[in-house]
């Protein structure tokens, strides 16, 4: 059966009246055929989403109408392994529905694109093998500052990596260990590596897009538009910063895609 993810806005409601609104889900999915996977909650933001498997979206809505009333406002079909990606889990963690520190996972995620600056011209002037090799160099250090601050590998593009955070601080301190390791790097190889990195935060389902679709756009454009050895961050993100002294403002810029310009700020690394 298809996997939907949905999106309610619940405002007003507490951790504790979500994780009574997903048992009654459980209660009567049994009738409808469907299995409630899995929920996540901010209630700073009044937003909830569930993880449905269900034959279509009527039928995992029904499933809502009848147990609690609260029919989702937005649904979305997905790719089990993408959720896994991008949110960490496809079912209710230990404690059921809570993070093991005992706060709701709130669904926020953290989107960071690292990319190989001039990978085009390195290939060309060092050849393929030497080439694969610095484009190994550039993953086995972005891998290990992701399995330090707990970020995911979403895919491989080729010359960068495409990660997943579910904190905006460690996605951060990820970008500026990562900037480090590669002026570590430089410092002792003849062939130097330069990255330039971008990331925005978001919520998994918001206004129809497809999974984290606007937020993965934002962070690529991000990246895309960054000087070499510079890290990109959005507005958004910088809201969930806790220590904002080493963000500097850029103010708009203009990125492919999107119609108006957006505010950008750099992460001092150094």
């Amino acid at each position: 059966m298809p996997i939907y993810l949905d999106r309610h806005d619940l405002k007003g409601l507490t951790a504790a009246d979500i994780a009574e609104a997903h048992r009654k889900d459980l209660e009567v999915q049994g009738r409808y055929g469907v299995r409630f996977l899995t929920y996540w909650f901010d209630d700073t933001r009044g937003t909830a989403f569930c993880l449905i498997d269900a034959p279509d979206i009527d039928t995992a809505m029904r499933v809502h109408d009848e147990a609690h009333g609260a029919v989702a406002r937005d649904v979305i079909e997905v790719d089990l392994s993408a959720v896994e990606a991008f949110l960490g889990r496809v079912s209710d963690p230990e404690p059921v529905g809570h993070c093991c520190d005992g706060r709701v996972d709130p669904a926020m995620r953290t989107i960071m694109f690292t990319d190989i600056v001039d990978s085009t011209g390195m290939t060309a002037r060092l050849g393929d093998r030497r080439a694969v090799e610095m484009v190994r160099a550039h993953d086995a250090i972005v891998r290990r500052a992701l399995h330090r601050e707990g970020g995911r590998e979403v895919k491989h593009t080729g010359d960068g990596i495409m990660a997943a955070f579910d904190d905006a601080a460690a996605a951060v301190n990820c970008a500026r260990a990562i900037q480090q390791a590669f002026e570590a790097f430089n410092l002792a190889s003849r062939e130097k590596l330069q990255v330039r990195i971008g990331l925005d935060a978001g919520e998994p389902v918001a206004d129809h897009n497809d999974l984290f679709g606007a937020t993965v756009q934002m962070a690529a454009r991000l990246c895309q538009s960054a000087p070499p050895d510079a890290i990109l961050v959005s507005q958004a993100l910088t809201g969930l910063v806790p220590d904002r002294s080493r963000l500097v403002s850029l103010g708009p810029k203009v990125l492919k895609g999107f119609a108006a310009p957006v505010e950008a700020y750099e992460v001092a690394w150094r």
